[in-house]
């Protein structure tokens, strides 16, 4: 399956901004780009890149006075099968587990650990170990929250969404991976794209999307508690602790965001 994938973002800035841009294709998914998701911009200006400590691929540019059009327009072969489900994957003592994936048992910006653990507890305290864990919170986050546009906030927390109960993916995603690690399993933030294939088609505007993976059975995992069910077309494009760590851009200056628009399209072969 072929996937074309990008986006278009329109911003003003009164004056010369700098900012940085998590918006490329994630290495693992090198392999599979058949056209390239180089960053364009108009005005053309300079950009030059570096890996972040996740591995993340980013960009810096200047963005000039007025208005600057960053985009996009990739395609990418995918394997058309949905989220592999790996209901024997078991879960690792904390003393076996990688060095690596411990950053992400620990409480972050957004994943109020020290908050949650006794609510977890109580909730998933009697579950079976591993898959059977994760998915419980999966199901447990999908059906305790309400998805609704209108109900986005920047600031919002795992904790704030457990106690208002209505939220977008990436609160879906903060509320489930803080509950993975206050019952010791690893999980880190996931953002890319994610069309509706294999899926209804919503009429709802595209965004880039939020999940996580979970590390089990020495190896990560896709959930996504949002939706609840394996998905076709994952496309990773950055991952973290929490959003924190993968926004689309961090911008130093004012600005307004004029406009946005995200695209994930099968392409018929």
């Amino acid at each position: 399956m072929h996937i074309r994938v990008g986006y278009e973002l329109r911003y003003e800035c009164p004056q010369p901004t700098p900012m940085l841009l998590t918006l490329n294709l994630h290495y693992t998914r090198a392999s599979d780009i058949l056209v390239p998701d180089h960053i364009v911009t108009n005005p053309a200006v300079p950009i030059t890149a570096y890996r972040d400590t996740f591995g993340n691929w980013c960009s810096r540019i200047v963005a000039p006075p007025g208005e600057i059009c960053i985009s996009t327009n990739a395609l990418v072969k995918d394997s058309g099968l949905p989220d592999p489900v790996t209901p024997n994957a078991q879960q690792h003592a904390v003393e076996d587990l990688p060095s690596d994936t411990l950053v992400y048992l620990l409480g972050s910006r957004y994943c109020e650990t020290d908050r949650l653990s006794e609510i977890a507890w109580s909730l998933f305290g009697n579950t079976p170990l591993g898959w059977g864990r994760v998915q419980a919170i999966c199901n447990f986050v999908h059906q305790h929250i309400t998805f609704g546009y209108q109900h986005a906030r920047v600031t919002k927390t795992a904790l704030e969404a457990y106690n208002e109960r209505a939220g977008v993916c990436r609160d879906y995603t903060h509320l489930a991976i803080a509950f993975c690690r206050c019952m010791n399993i690893p999980a880190r933030y996931c953002t890319g794209y994610l069309g509706d294939i294999g899926v209804p088609y919503s009429p709802a505007p595209m965004d880039f999307s939020a999940w996580f993976e979970a590390y089990l059975g020495g190896r990560w995992h896709t959930f996504d508690p949002r939706n609840n069910i394996p998905r076709i077309g994952h496309i990773l494009i950055a991952q973290g602790r929490d959003a924190t760590d993968v926004p689309i851009s961090n911008v130093f200056g004012p600005n307004v965001l004029k406009s946005f628009k995200v695209w994930t399209d099968e392409v018929k072969q």
